[in-house]
This record gives C-alpha cells, structure tokens and sequence, in this order.
C-alpha cells in the first residue's frame, strides 16, 4: 500500500473512527458514573425497590456500552498504529496534516 494518497485518505479516515470511538467511551463511561450516582441516591432516599433496581439494569447497560466500545475502540486504535507505522515509512507523509492528526488521535485514544 505504498499508494500515497490512499495511505493518506485512510490515516483520516481510521483517524477520525479512533476520534469518534474515544468520545463515545468517555460518555459512556461519564453516563455510568452519573447513573451510579442516581442510584446512590434513591437508596439514600428509600425510593420503592424498582426504581433501585431499575437504576441498576441502567448502569449495567452502560457498563456493557463502555466494555464494547473500549474493545471496539482498542481494535480500531491498532490498525491505525499499523497504518502510522506504514506511513511513518514514506517520506512524503513524514509532515503530513493526516499523520499529525493520526497521532494525536492515538494519544486521544491512550488517555
């Protein structure tokens, strides 16, 4: 794939697919901490028992939500290192805005 401008159409594509994937988990993750806190909450209050437990299948969704995009996220974030690697090769993407970007969103993905 030494194609330079298909390299560089799928450093942003695959970029951009970490990007997303990387806000989505983090929202996940900031969603099951707030209902977690709801929950703590109704207990606190004594609310009926089905609201509780209504609270609890909600967190287990989103903790479900954040275990499958982090996965997702993980695979997603290793082709892109292949393709960083791959293009990281080629000279004329050594400064390329489609790298720079690939890269943070590596870091992004990271974090």
């Amino acid at each position: 794939m030494s194609d330079i401008p298909a390299i560089r159409r799928q450093l942003k594509i695959q970029a951009g697919g970490v990007a997303r994937l990387a806000k989505e988990n983090g929202l996940y993750r900031k969603e099951a901490d707030q209902l977690k806190l709801k929950r703590d909450k109704l207990v606190v209050e004594d609310a009926e028992s089905w609201d509780v437990k209504n609270a609890t299948r909600m967190i287990e969704e989103s903790e479900k939500m954040v275990i499958d995009t982090a996965t997702r996220l993980g695979k997603a974030a290793d082709v892109l290192s292949d393709l960083v690697v791959l293009a990281e090769k080629e000279s004329e993407l050594a400064e390329d805005p489609a790298l720079v970007k690939a890269k943070e969103a590596l870091e992004a993905a990271k974090a």
